[in-house]
């Protein structure tokens, strides 16, 4: 069984067990969290959409929380003597998927 929930602005398709860093949310590391915005439940050939869905959830360990690797922006005019380099490294969260609750019709 799958899901696609939705967190951070972003949508991730979900499997009981998977590891994956989503943006950063304001847990502690070791807790639970429930996802409630799931997308859509599938298992196999079998997918569920739009009002099937209402009470469907996603349920989440809290790995923990961390930096990802440098971006490096690098910005250059050629011949006037301008030349800018910058950083950035983004906030993540890591979880566990540990439960994936079906809607009202499951």
């Amino acid at each position: 069984m799958y899901a696609v929930l939705v967190t951070g602005g972003k949508q991730y398709r979900v499997m009981q067990g998977e590891k994956l860093r989503v943006e950063l949310l304001d847990v502690e590391a070791g807790s639970e969290i429930k996802f409630d915005t799931v997308l859509m439940l599938g298992n196999g050939e079998g997918v569920t959409l739009g009002d099937a869905l209402k009470g469907a959830s996603v349920t989440a360990k809290v790995v923990g929380h961390g930096r990802a690797d440098k971006v490096r922006i690098v910005k250059f005019r050629r011949r006037k003597h301008h030349r800018k380099q910058m950083g950035h490294r983004q906030h993540y969260t890591e979880i566990e998927i540990t439960g994936i609750a079906g809607g009202d019709n499951k």
